[in-house]
């Protein structure tokens, strides 16, 4: 590419003004190509060409977080639908009025995990309430993990069996007769760090298993990832929290409208847009930015 960007200017010295539009074409597609070229050294990451679990959890709030939750649950399955890749959810939690508790969803596609890991974080939300007559102003959050789907890379963390417990039960959500009559559904705790995951989404209990102990493995990885950097941050005598839960992005849409990520500093008064998946400034800034600090 270097080659080419050279011949194309020595090209354009010694053109004439006739022959300027060709070489425009000839610049937009150079500099198409260089743009993929540097999106694809972002994306360099062990598991960043793969799939991903995406989690969303609505904080302290009731009904407000739950719906704020709902919100980002549709934003990033809009953005998924802009990237041309396929969701699934696992499982979900819905809110006791409206919104949800908890979702989790299975997110396929090229560059998955890649283009959506550092979404990882706290999202606050600043309106006017919905929920309450005098129409307050409310300020929401809401927690979204993303986790690689190691599927792929099962033989890489090996669990006990006795470190394991495994609880299976009725599936609360939609799926058909079959579905809600028996016990499909699954849940795996790991003993020894706490975390459990459930599935429910599939037809039968070895297929909920099977997909229970792929989102269980991310998360093992996901926790040695922040033990890491924990780590790292103490040696480097760095006080910024090395939480994923701390915040990372607010959208307000009272008293002002504007979504601002509190990372790079990116913002946008479109705050629809955002809402309905259009991402691509704030998850290839944080993609330029977090790869400097590697």
């Amino acid at each position: 590419m270097n080659d080419q960007a050279k011949e194309l200017l020595e090209l354009t010295k010694a053109s004439d003004e006739k022959d300027l539009p060709d070489l425009e074409k000839e610049y937009d597609k150079l500099y198409t190509a260089w743009l993929e070229l540097e999106k694809s050294l972002y994306l360099s990451g062990k598991y960043d060409a793969g799939n991903t679990y995406l989690s969303i959890t609505s904080g302290a709030g009731g009904t407000e977080a739950q719906d704020w939750a709902a919100m980002l649950m549709r934003m990033y399955l809009r953005y998924a639908e802009r990237k041309g890749w396929k969701t699934e959810m696992i499982d979900k939690a819905d809110g006791s009025e409206a919104g949800i508790k908890s979702a989790t969803i299975h997110v396929s596609g090229d560059f998955a995990y890649g283009y959506l890991k550092n979404e990882r974080g706290t999202h606050r939300l600043v309106r006017l309430s919905p929920f309450n007559a005098k129409s307050l102003r409310q300020t929401s959050f809401a927690l979204v993990e993303v986790l690689p789907d190691m599927a792929e890379h099962h033989h890489e963390i090996v669990l006990k069996p006795e470190d394991l417990r495994v609880d299976t039960f009725r599936s609360g959500g939609a799926g058909g007769q079959h579905v809600n009559k028996t016990d499909s559904a699954v849940r795996i705790t790991h003993l020894p760090t706490g975390i459990a995951v459930v599935c429910q989404n599939e037809r039968s209990q070895l297929q909920n298993r099977e997909r229970a102990m792929a989102l269980l493995k991310g998360k093992l990885h996901q926790k040695e990832l922040e033990e890491q950097k924990k780590e790292k941050d103490s040696l480097k005598g760095a006080t910024k929290s090395a939480d994923f839960g701390s915040q990372i992005r607010s959208y307000v849409l009272h008293p002002y409208q504007m979504v601002k990520d509190l990372r790079t500093h990116v913002e946008t008064s479109d705050t629809t847009g955002v809402l309905d998946g259009d991402l691509d400034a704030f998850v290839e800034a944080e993609l330029k930015r977090s790869s400097k600090e590697l």
